[in-house]
């Protein structure tokens, strides 16, 4: 159960236009393009993996508890602590992983683009110290910005609590994968409304493992979206970048 003084603690940190913050960042209007990516899905679909609801609530909630959801998860969580304490070991650590830790070039372009594209975005309009410093460190270290270091980097630099903050951002990251299958299976709309509904608590439990779970303990078992995010390279039609 939850105590009240981390409702309090929580509720604190998303005062003062904070929450609204994390609406517009992870909104579907948010220019990072969000919408031009499938995370593989568009392979899966093509193939015969993933055909109706039940098959695209399956295929998503694998990725978010052990595939790339439960990876992002530690580089956003290692990103947010980086900046909230002042460590630039946890945020290099963070860079480093976000931009080698990938299954295939097209899932990097997917990380690599949106968090490039966040993080200009966030430094214009909601410039913080915490946000020029995450790109002091990628600048020294030679590295890409991953989408889910630069979301968690930019949450803290604005002082909103790790929990909250990654909740939303993989509420955000399944839903884009949930309309992304509305319009390749196709689905109706009511379709995409329930699958979003059915991960509510597949993102909650993705939220309380990654708040427990170690460092390095980072890694993903989803051996066929790697293969389909692979497939989609050299697929024939494509609508997707990925």
């Amino acid at each position: 159960m939850v105590g009240m003084d981390t409702i309090t603690t929580i509720e604190a940190g998303l005062a003062g236009g904070r929450l609204q913050r994390l609406f517009t960042w992870l909104s579907p209007s948010f220019p990072v393009g969000a919408f031009s990516y499938s995370h593989g899905l568009e392979a899966a679909v093509e193939t015969g993996l993933v055909s109706d609801r039940d098959s695209l609530v399956g295929w998503i909630e694998a990725i978010v508890s052990v595939g790339a959801g439960r990876m992002d998860a530690a580089l956003f969580l290692a990103a947010h602590a980086g900046i909230e304490t002042g460590d630039r070991t946890n945020l290099a650590w963070a860079l480093e992983r976000g931009d080698t830790m990938l299954a295939s070039s097209e899932l990097g372009l997917e990380t690599s683009a949106q968090g490039k594209a966040f993080v200009a975005a966030a430094a214009r309009i909601w410039p913080a110290e915490g946000i020029a410093r995450l790109v002091e460190i990628a600048c020294e270290n030679e590295r890409e910005i991953a989408y889910p270091v630069a979301v968690g980097a930019v949450a803290a630099a604005h002082y909103i609590p790790a929990a909250p903050a990654l909740e939303a951002y993989l509420h955000a990251f399944a839903a884009n994968i949930v309309s992304a299958g509305v319009r390749l299976i196709p689905l109706g709309q009511t379709d995409g409304l329930c699958a979003i509904s059915e991960l509510e608590s597949v993102i909650i439990e993705a939220v309380r493992s990654a708040l427990v779970a170690d460092r390095e303990d980072i890694g993903s078992a989803t051996v066929m979206v790697d293969w389909a995010s692979t497939y989609h390279e050299t697929q024939y039609t494509r609508l997707f970048r990925s």
